[in-house]
């Protein structure tokens, strides 16, 4: 098989152990980001399998109508930047695993402290020559509000009382009512679990129903002193309302790791000006470990795919009429 795997920014994957899982097909990697449909469908005319890593390629109708000899596209996690029903149409599966990403768990944390202790500030001031640039926030006997509970929000939660925190969860209500019974503090309305919040963290699946689900009026409800991180989907927040929010002060301080458009490479972004905001460029799951647990399970939906056997598929209709 003629295999393309676009935007691997560092070429990382030939590196890993389960990149072995490939030897017998042809691996084409491209390492930078393009999103021109002409200059893809050029470099994928002969792929017949597609890796993508993530969402950072939207594939959509006029380019998937150009790759007469995709058969199928494998990934891991959500694929909204899919055209699932032009696949279907066209007999191309797509498989994509779901398993969480516990690295984004431990991201989420590391962007809470760094955040509540200044770390980013303290450390660029000290090799300034400076010391002690200000005074940072400790997270004991505060407030951590989860939105959503899945199984991200439970890891951070575990962190959260580890750091003797007050876990206050929000969710849909059948989720509430989960984290009610492993003894969680459920808040009785969004309205309250916005304004009772010290740390507030997203851990919502980016569908149609939470898509701008964080308003400009709830963010308007923190207090000053609260800290935002979102290391899910920017979509989830009201276009543009959380540059506004930081402005105004409410909340005080946002972590974020995801972006309305990526990659985000303009330092003048209305967002990246904030100066109360500590922003990393969408890293949540980038660390070797996890890249080696993602692709695996990308590769074997490969070798499954070849094997006549597919596995993880997202649009089972097409099974009946496949690509040859």
């Amino acid at each position: 098989m003629n295999v393309t795997i676009l935007d691997d920014y560092h070429d990382t994957l030939r590196a890993l152990p389960c990149f072995n899982k490939l030897a017998d097909h042809k691996v084409t990697i491209w390492n930078d980001h393009v999103q021109d449909e002409d200059v893809l469908a050029e470099r994928l005319a002969e792929t017949e399998v597609l890796v993508l890593i993530r969402e950072r390629t939207k594939i959509r109708v006029p380019l998937l109508d150009r790759l007469p000899k995709l058969k199928l596209i494998s990934q891991r996690s959500v694929w909204p930047h899919i055209d699932i029903d032009a696949c279907s149409r066209l007999g191309i599966v797509v498989s994509s695993d779901r398993a969480p990403s516990y690295s984004t768990a431990e991201l989420t944390w590391a962007l809470v402290l760094a955040a509540m202790r200044q770390i980013p500030q303290q450390a660029a001031a000290l090799k300034a020559g400076r010391w002690q640039v200000g005074v940072g926030s400790s997270l004991r006997g505060k407030t951590l509000g989860l939105y959503g509970w899945g199984q991200l929000a439970h890891e951070v939660a575990g962190y959260g009382r580890a750091f003797g925190m007050n876990v206050l969860v929000w969710a849909r209500e059948n989720s509430r009512e989960s984290a009610r019974e492993e003894g969680f503090a459920v808040a009785h309305s969004k309205e309250a679990f916005f304004e009772l919040s010290d740390v507030l963290s997203l851990h919502l699946r980016l569908v149609d129903a939470t898509r701008h689900i964080v308003t400009a009026a709830d963010l308007a409800r923190m207090k000053p002193t609260a800290l935002l991180v979102n290391t899910s989907r920017a979509s989830l927040i009201e276009p543009g309302a959380l540059a506004v929010a930081l402005h105004a002060g409410r909340p005080g301080l946002a972590a974020v790791d995801v972006y309305e458009q990526e990659p985000l490479t303009d330092p003048s972004d209305p967002l990246l000006l904030s100066p109360n905001l500590l922003a990393t460029p969408h890293i949540g799951y980038v660390t070797h470990e996890e890249y080696e647990m993602q692709f695996s399970s990308v590769f074997d939906q490969i070798v499954a795919h070849v094997r006549g056997k597919s596995i993880n598929v997202v649009n089972p209709d097409v099974l009946e009429r496949m690509r040859a």
